[in-house]
């Protein structure tokens, strides 16, 4: 894999480059599953998504990855729609974009991060675990999900 250089920043939910990367991601995932409806709880919004990062390479300008942070209590975020295209995975976006989600975690005063990932998703249970993640109980939405696999980390 080529190292491509690339900017992480802030950016508004319903900014198109984002809505483009959540769309391929969701494209992945639902062929992944073989169906549309393998999340359980309600999809992220505009309304409830704290923090949103978007990483454009630097060179081409494009979108690659994107990562968002939802509050859900008191000390505690979960990380949503965590997504690299398929052409950058390897790059070391991936990681860059989870360091700053945790990093935006602890400005927002968030000790905790949790997560979702699925049982198909074996490369995303690889790289959590990887990056220090420890898998937990299902939480929340996902208690009684049969395609979910959760983890969460102290910052």
């Amino acid at each position: 894999m080529e190292r491509v250089t690339f900017t992480i920043r802030t950016a508004d939910w319903d900014e198109p480059e984002g809505v483009v990367l959540r769309l391929a991601q969701r494209a992945e995932l639902d062929a992944r599953y073989g169906r549309d409806d393998h999340e359980p709880g309600p999809k992220p919004t505009a309304a409830d998504i704290d923090v949103y990062l978007i990483a454009v390479d630097d060179e081409s300008g494009d979108a690659i990855a994107c990562g968002a942070l939802r509050r859900l209590e008191d000390g505690v975020a979960e990380i949503k729609r965590m997504y690299v295209r398929p052409e950058n995975r390897g790059s070391g976006v991936a990681t860059a974009v989870l360091r700053a989600l945790e990093n935006e975690a602890v400005s927002h005063g968030w000790r905790t991060l949790r997560l979702e990932t699925g049982t198909e998703q074996p490369d995303a249970i690889r790289f959590y675990t990887r990056e220090g993640y420890h898998e937990i109980d299902l939480f929340g939405y996902y208690v009684d999900s049969d395609l979910s696999v959760c983890f969460e980390r102290s910052l």
